[in-house]
């Protein structure tokens, strides 16, 4: 007998990709599970699903960075319970320095599908109760958007795992130009922010104060640290591939980010823009022309 649940859950996460560097993906799961019936007549409660698989795949493998351990690309060190990862990809080396919850680590030469799946199974065999004898796993991305974009990130002053420096999204872009969809606004953002790292201003250090300093400078990469609940976060990513945020990198503060260079770049339209953070959520924000444009030394529209 089997039973499913489909939508599951959504990893957060990112990972590293020799050809595209630092991915942030957000993949549903769906679950299938197979074996005899319980004392209560089911394979599973659909309650004990939800929180004792899903809990174990978030537990594992969500607001982490995957890392393929076996692939030649990656240099791992471990000491006093901080992973050090240097990472050489075409769009140049990254390198972190975290504690080891902030990484998954997984043993294969690519991050995929097929690999992460594995992984996850093996995370499973030990929580799950006797009468289930298989479960099998679909990971998957939400269906084809128009715009969309991979993006990682770390908020540092977030109580939970989103304070991990290098977890992502796969995130869907709208945009409305007063009042009318504009899809080649989307395009345009979608295009900038392709597997892109977006760095928080006040994270931001010289690389001479990091660890990584012999490998890299501060020509080539911007440097960030800092500490949060979990402990100190250090990372240096190359330049190419990433954005300075004045702000934190919440997906309320990157809508209203966005809206204001809309504002910025066209004058006198307005624009809403709706921001996803990875499958089914995200932030809203509208920017529309001031009445009395610019006095006061205010800028001449209002994010709302």
């Amino acid at each position: 007998m089997q039973l499913f649940v489909n939508d599951l859950t959504v990893i957060d996460f990112s990972y590293l990709c020799p050809l595209r560097g630092m991915v942030g993906e957000s993949w549903i799961v769906d679950v299938l599970l197979g074996g005899g019936l319980d004392d209560q007549n089911m394979v599973l409660d659909f309650a004990k699903v939800k929180r004792t698989i899903k809990h174990t795949i978030d537990e594992v493998c969500d607001h982490r960075l995957l890392v393929a351990t076996t692939h030649s690309a990656v240099t791992l060190s471990q000491a006093d319970e901080r992973v050090r990862v240097d990472f050489d990809s075409r769009v140049g080396s990254m390198h972190l320095c975290c504690p080891a919850q902030a990484f998954a680590l997984i043993d294969t030469e690519v991050i995929d599908f097929d690999s992460v799946n594995q992984f996850l199974l093996a995370a499973l065999k030990h929580v799950l109760p006797g009468n289930v004898e298989h479960i099998s796993l679909t990971l998957r991305n939400e269906q084809p958007q128009a715009s969309y974009y991979h993006y990682s990130h770390g908020l540092k002053k977030h109580g939970g795992n989103c304070q991990r420096i290098a977890h992502g999204h796969r995130s869907p872009i709208k945009i409305f130009k007063d009042g009318a969809p504009a899809p080649e606004l989307e395009a345009s953002w979608a295009k900038r922010w392709q597997d892109i790292y977006l760095g928080t201003e006040e994270d931001r250090v010289m690389i001479a104060s990091l660890p990584f300093a012999g490998s890299v400078s501060d020509d080539s990469h911007w440097g960030f640290d800092y500490f949060a609940s979990q402990g100190q976060f250090q990372l240096a990513m190359p330049k190419a591939v990433t954005e300075i945020i004045p702000h934190d990198t919440t997906v309320e503060l990157l809508a209203a980010y966005i809206a204001g260079e809309l504002a910025k770049q066209q004058p006198g339209s307005r624009f809403k823009v709706i921001a996803y953070e990875g499958v089914g959520k995200g932030a809203i924000v509208c920017a529309f022309p001031k009445e009395r444009a610019g006095r006061g030394g205010h800028p001449p529209w209002s994010v709302v």
